[in-house]
């Protein structure tokens, strides 16, 4: 095992300039990744360097097997924190080969509104935190469980420390660090209310920025646990019953609302998104009905209410928002399968450009 580590491990710029470009683009369930690697014949600091290349979509079911050819287009680049060195991650959007976007890329429609001079012009912030929760490979039960049981009750495990309290730690820290490493403006990580489930935070990051490496994140924590032997979901509800579900909570503002009297820009904008709550909700995640039940943290899925400190509303004020009279709200309806794309640019359409 030594020696492949060893070979795992080699520094090839020791012996050439060429460098493994790793291009990664989402599946067709719309959240399962997938990934290739190629050589180039040196190092790449913007995505417009890269050549565009394709996939057999027959293969992801994004194409069918008569006209399989899907084209990747690289949008964004971070450093390889696996293979390390000049060595790259490409997160791409998929397209046909007449240069249309496939049904399962979301990211063109939002670059659309994110490219939109309004939207520009406000600077919208993201920070958006991602929970998830690890589960056992073989029986697909959360770490820690005992098999056909369950652990004490929650309480004692929501940042909590010890080894019958904080399962997967070792996963977590070694995420943290490959997310820093990449260039991903991760901003801290916890343990959850449920035993094994844990959250990550990416942000604050502007505009597409932010869904570009939310998803780069789950790529990096998906090829982790694969190391461990263990598997990730992204279930909004992974354990029916009495148990905390996962969700991707959105804190937002823009321009106008961090600058002074930007609580009345908030308040706003909190009444639109009230507007246009059935339609948000239909593109916050699948399975979000079974966490959004107004225990456990969430409003139910049909109200919508908001408040300062409240995290039992769907959207909250913080209360140094509130005192300020400037600052951000977060959206706490989203799902942890939610496709980030999605919610950024419509939390950015439906409060800057959508009119009532």
């Amino acid at each position: 095992m030594s020696a492949l580590a060893d070979l795992i491990n080699l520094d090839l710029s020791d012996s050439t300039e060429k460098i493994i470009a790793e291009y990664i683009w989402i599946g067709g369930s719309g959240l399962d990744m997938r990934s290739k690697a190629r050589t180039l014949p040196g190092p790449v600091k913007d995505p417009s360097e890269l050549p565009k290349w394709n996939y057999d979509g027959s293969s992801t079911g994004q194409a069918p097997g008569s006209d399989s050819e899907v084209i990747l287009y690289p949008q964004a680049i971070f450093k390889d924190p696996f293979r390390r060195g000049n060595n790259i991650l490409v997160m791409c959007d998929a397209y046909t080969p007449a240069g249309e976007p496939i049904p399962t890329n979301k990211r063109h429609a939002a670059a659309k509104i994110f490219s939109d001079p309004s939207v520009a012009a406000e600077e919208t912030w993201y920070g958006i935190e991602q929970e998830y929760s690890l589960l056992q490979k073989d029986i697909k039960w959360p770490v820690g469980w005992p098999v056909g049981g369950f652990p004490g009750p929650q309480g004692p495990y929501y940042c909590g420390v010890g080894a019958d309290k904080a399962f997967g730690r070792d996963i977590v820290d070694s995420h943290y660090k490959a997310c820093l490493y990449a260039g991903i403006n991760v901003s801290g990580t916890n343990g959850e209310v449920m035993p094994g489930q844990w959250e990550f935070q990416v942000g604050p990051t502007v505009g597409i920025a932010a869904a570009d490496q939310v998803w780069v994140a789950r790529y990096i924590l998906e090829r982790i646990t694969e190391l461990a032997g263990v598997v990730l979901s992204l279930d909004p509800k992974p354990i029916p019953g009495d148990w905390n579900g996962a969700g991707a909570h959105t804190n937002y503002s823009t321009k106008s609302m961090r600058e002074d009297g930007g609580y009345e820009v908030i308040k706003k904008a909190i009444e639109k998104l009230g507007l246009r709550h059935k339609e948000h909700i239909s593109a916050y995640g699948e399975g979000n009905e079974r966490r959004l039940t107004g225990k456990h943290e969430t409003a139910d899925i049909n109200t919508f209410l908001w408040g300062v400190a409240n995290r039992g509303a769907s959207i909250r004020v913080g209360r140094d928002t509130e005192q300020a009279g400037k600052g951000y709200f977060e959206d706490r309806r989203p799902a942890s399968n939610m496709d980030p794309y999605t919610v950024t640019s419509m939390i950015a359409e439906t409060t800057i450009l959508w009119k009532p």
